[in-house]
């Protein structure tokens, strides 16, 4: 069942985050159902720029809603990730999206807010939420890309201040993390006193956390031994996860760690089978895989078990 965003993060706001999962393919929807029920989790299924132009975004959409007749018990909400004020109104015409991420997180202050703007007056007539982004993440992710130098930390007041004006649902902010598969070295994490210091001029307001994935070194250990060549991938430690997501980081966005699980699931397939010219036997390990991983990270988050709190709520 596809819910409101904003729905969502109230129940979980200050106790849980929600896992915010990108797919691309058949394989990953099946994955993220399946492990988000095994584990009693509502999640957010995000949809970027990149995947909806991979194949068609019809044809992802039409998948989506038929994981939905395939798993009616499951709640969750349909989010489009990294979008440009193009993008943004396309999906809010589109009725399908119950929020959308606008990312003029490059452009200056004022104008970051200017862009925010105009896409919040377009969606909250439709009650579509929106995401906006403030900092600077380093790194890559698709279309995304920022060197460490530009990349720079959210400041908790311009945050505030931000907010009020843009009108904003939730606010993706730059407290550490980046995006790809390389984000930390040494004892490098994140910045909590920023993400206190947001939720204390912000009380109740949803912080969403981009670059989150953990970059599981058992993965990237069997994807190496499988003939990768992934050398110092490193994530974000599951204990800050899941200290963060007690701290109004209601949304944690998580891409890379999924591409690691079919990687390797793939890398090993085809080393260990290499007569093999079928896409399903590798697609059947992986689904499971995904759905493995997926509950899993419901558990970092605190969303696993949530699955009923959340139905009763949204009754009421």
């Amino acid at each position: 069942m596809i819910v409101s965003t904003k729905d969502l993060f109230k129940h979980a706001y200050g106790k849980y985050a929600l896992g915010a999962y990108n797919i691309n393919n058949a394989e990953q929807i099946i994955g993220l159902f399946r492990g988000s029920l095994d584990s009693s989790a509502p999640f957010i299924i995000q949809i970027s720029k990149g995947a909806r132009s991979y194949t068609d975004k019809r044809l992802l959409e039409a998948m989506i809603r038929a994981a939905d007749e395939i798993f009616p018990e499951a709640i969750y909400a349909v989010h489009l990730d990294h979008g440009d004020e193009e993008s943004c109104l396309d999906c809010i015409e589109s009725g399908f999206y119950s929020s959308v991420m606008i990312d003029a997180s490059s452009k200056e202050f004022g104008e970051n807010i200017a862009i925010t703007k105009r896409v919040v007056d377009a969606a909250h007539p439709k009650g579509i939420s929106v995401e906006a982004e403030l900092g600077t993440l380093g790194g890559v992710e698709e279309h995304v890309s920022v060197s460490e130098a530009d990349a720079h930390l959210t400041e908790p007041k311009e945050a505030e201040e931000f907010v009020k004006r843009s009108g904003c649902d939730s606010l993706a902010c730059a407290f550490g993390t980046s995006h790809g598969a390389y984000k930390f070295s040494g004892s490098l994490g994140l910045h909590f006193e920023i993400i206190q210091g947001i939720q204390e001029l912000l009380p109740g307001f949803p912080i969403v956390m981009h670059g989150s994935s953990s970059v599981p070194q058992d993965e990237v250990r069997r994807i190496n031994a499988a003939g990768g060549r992934l050398k110092g991938a490193r994530g974000v430690d599951e204990e800050q996860i899941s200290r963060a997501a007690t701290m109004g980081v209601t949304k944690v966005n998580i891409d890379t760690d999924g591409r690691l699980v079919w990687c390797r699931v793939h890398r090993e397939s085809f080393r260990d089978d290499p007569e093999n010219f079928d896409l399903r036997p590798p697609g059947k390990i992986f689904m499971a895989e995904y759905a493995k991983y997926i509950a899993h990270k419901n558990q970092v988050l605190g969303s696993a078990g949530r699955l009923e709190e959340v139905r009763a709520e949204l009754k009421k």
